[in-house]
């Protein structure tokens, strides 16, 4: 299945399931719930392991197995294994890996139903997690304690668009012997493969820009061959398995990964640049301007800038809802990495059961709005950002 060359975009288009008897040129769906065995001692081998077969579509399938190979090519790793959606990989994926009594050091700034399982649910099972400012990123090794076994983080996060150093991470990670585990989703393995600084597992929620047009729910999980072991086996047994469909459609998508990225940061780094220049906004956060605060360390990371922006309307949140509600062209989405440009305002919607001081904590200001820059005619993106703002 695996594709010899190293090319990006050949890797991408060539790595394809095994063709049948049919020679068909495009991969088929594998909807089967099951497959077959020539005899018992085939039965008894397959689920001895001591052969690679699928056996049930909620431990491998043809579709999510060439899925699978296509991102641990992307991002430099030996293994993976794909869930139903991008929590189910996170959720999993820590589940898997830590027991009672373990501690997690995370980056403060995270999803939020990835901060819900850290503060909600893991604790329930005596896990427990310490944040760390972004921003502050010397305080990291005063958060470790005995019993911390992984340090988390996304970059860039969401929804503020702040940056870490990976490189810095995989540092710490060895120096005291922790499992690092990256959420890569905003940079997709085009732009950044946290691998290569030291990550131990790379998370994507592949809803987003791996599927890249609002169709289907995925999530995969890639990294070392140990680790992964632990949450295929884990998952084998609880059932989080991407349906075969999603597998199909999103190593499709895959094949148009470059170039749609390449486009999407184009115009992002166009409507970052406008909004940077408007009366009306305060600030803007966006990897590959100049103006972000860890400008230098995006530039060092990643490839292009994504297709996420945070910026701030001067006025708080009534000046963002006002905003959200002269938006014409733009969707109004909870999701984002879709070819229609999205907008959403945090303080407002997704984080509005936050205090101001735990928004704040985490650089959600009033008047914070995310933008997820699609692939419309970019001047036609600007024109309705701009007629909301004035």
């Amino acid at each position: 299945m695996s594709n010899p060359s190293s090319g990006f975009e050949t890797q991408a288009i060539r790595t394809q399931a095994e063709r049948s008897h049919y020679l068909e040129h495009s991969v088929p769906l594998y909807l089967t719930s099951s497959f077959i065995f020539e005899d018992a001692e085939d039965m008894r081998a397959s689920f001895a392991e001591e052969k690679e077969k699928n056996i049930y579509s909620r431990f491998t399938n043809p579709n999510t197995s060439e899925f699978v190979e296509k991102i641990c090519q992307m991002e430099g790793a030996p293994a993976g294994y794909a869930f139903a959606t991008g929590m189910a990989a996170v959720y999993s994926t820590f589940a898997a890996l830590l027991n009672s009594g373990d501690h997690i050091v995370s980056v403060g700034s995270v999803f939020g139903s990835t901060h819900t399982l850290f503060t909600k649910y893991f604790p329930k099972w005596n896990i427990t997690t310490s944040y760390f400012d972004i921003n502050k990123p010397e305080t990291i090794e005063s958060a470790i304690q005995p019993n911390t076994k992984i340090l988390f983080a996304e970059s860039p996060t969401n929804p503020a668009v702040d940056i870490i150093d990976l490189e810095l991470l995989g540092e710490i990670a060895r120096k005291h012997n922790l499992i690092l585990i990256i959420d890569n989703c905003f940079a997709t393995p085009y732009i950044q493969n946290p691998i290569q600084f030291g990550a131990d597992l790379v998370i994507h929620s592949a809803t987003k820009l791996i599927d890249g047009q609002g169709r289907v729910l995925g999530g995969i999980a890639v990294g070392r061959e140990d680790l992964i072991r632990e949450i295929y086996l884990f998952s084998r047994n609880t059932g989080p398995a991407l349906s075969p469909f999603n597998a199909w459609v999103l190593s499709k998508s895959l094949e148009t990964l470059p170039v749609r990225v390449e486009k999407h940061c184009e115009n992002a780094l166009k409507v970052a640049e406008f909004l940077e220049s408007h009366p009306n906004v305060k600030q803007v956060k966006y990897p590959f301007l100049k103006s972000h605060p860890q400008y230098e360390t995006a530039k060092k990371q990643m490839r292009l800038g994504g297709n996420i922006i945070a910026f701030e309307i001067q006025g708080g949140i009534s000046a963002g809802r006002k905003f959200i509600d002269k938006i014409q062209l733009c969707s109004l989405s909870a999701n984002l990495g879709d070819t229609r440009t999205i907008v959403t305002h945090p303080a407002s919607t997704t984080h509005s059961k936050l205090t101001e001081e735990e928004r704040l904590a985490v650089s959600i200001t009033d008047g914070l709005v995310r933008v997820s820059v699609g692939l419309e005619t970019v001047a036609d993106v600007i024109n309705d950002l701009k007629q909301a703002l004035e």
